[in-house]
């Protein structure tokens, strides 16, 4: 048998951590052929089949399964080793991956990664932002970004940002034509516009006031899967919108959007930064935490 490559080897982990060639080559920076290439030569290398291939979906065989288990500390051995000289030259060097939402992201683009980039400029910041909640490990990123109640309980959280608020809000065209709904359950005589999730499930509204917390599943004729659309649409006079308050602010300052239940939305716990508690930090990581501390709300 002839002995793989370390990069045969990282490219088999990519792979059967994504279970996808597209999503493992983007995270490589190869492309998807090449990766296809490589994969076939470590098998014909090792004389088995580690992967099960269709034209939709990629699946380990046992043989891969079993090599994966073996091949993940090695490869996180590695890392922990060259992390460690970057410690001893005084500066994080490598890739960091972080998995954000989009409000995560923008807030780290404007208030962390300016200052992170200047510190550790021989770190590669890799951010990528997506609205479904994703296993950071098994997907190979270093930490992921959600709100705070959607942080997985086996992983430490790092809260930034301070406090958010999910509000109710309508064109005062729209208030002026059919009314301003006085408690959540007047929503049902209304027009809503619908959020669909990532996950294809539509987002039923959550609200509470004096200890009295529910979801509701609006009546609505519009569904969208994007905040910044669906404020646009509610500006529209479409129908009433729940979405992110930083989201209609800028509608609400010009006037263009208005707040309704307004003490059926009260503040929750915002944003965080959430790595898993039973692996080693890697220095940029830890530098990165360290300058978004810094941010007002940052803990």
């Amino acid at each position: 048998m002839t002995r793989p490559s370390l990069n045969d080897l990282a490219a088999f982990s990519a792979v059967a951590h994504h279970r996808s060639f597209r999503k493992a080559a983007d995270t490589l920076g190869v492309s998807r052929s090449s990766l296809s290439h490589a994969l076939i030569g470590l098998e014909e290398k090792l004389d088995i089949r580690l992967l099960n291939r269709t034209t939709r979906s990629v699946s380990l065989t046992q043989a891969g399964a079993e090599l994966l288990e073996r091949l993940d500390p090695l490869l996180r051995g590695l890392d922990d080793a060259l992390d460690a000289l970057s410690k001893a030259r005084g500066r994080p060097s490598g890739t960091l991956r972080i998995n954000a939402n989009k409000s995560g992201a923008r807030i780290l683009l404007r208030e962390v990664v300016p200052q992170f980039m200047a510190a550790c400029p021989g770190v590669e910041l890799d951010l990528v932002s997506e609205g479904q909640l994703v296993d950071i490990v098994g997907q190979g990123f270093d930490a992921g970004v959600r709100l705070f109640e959607a942080v997985p309980q086996d992983m430490v959280a790092v809260r930034f940002g301070g406090e958010a608020r999910f509000i109710a809000v309508a064109a005062p065209s729209y208030l002026r034509e059919r009314g301003e709904p006085r408690t959540p359950y007047d929503l049902q005589a209304h027009v809503c516009i619908r959020q669909r999730l990532p996950s294809g499930k539509r987002y039923r509204w959550e609200f509470a006031r004096r200890g009295t917390e529910f979801a509701l599943d609006v009546p609505g004729t519009l569904t969208l899967d994007d905040n910044d659309l669906l404020a646009e649409a509610a500006t529209e006079g479409y129908g009433i919108a729940y979405l992110p308050e930083h989201f209609a602010r800028p509608f609400l300052e010009s006037g263009r959007l208005r707040i309704v239940l307004e003490d059926w939305c009260p503040p929750i716990d915002g944003l965080a930064l959430y790595y898993p508690s039973n692996r080693h930090m890697p220095s940029s990581l830890r530098a990165f935490i360290d300058i978004l501390k810094t941010v007002k709300g940052g803990s």
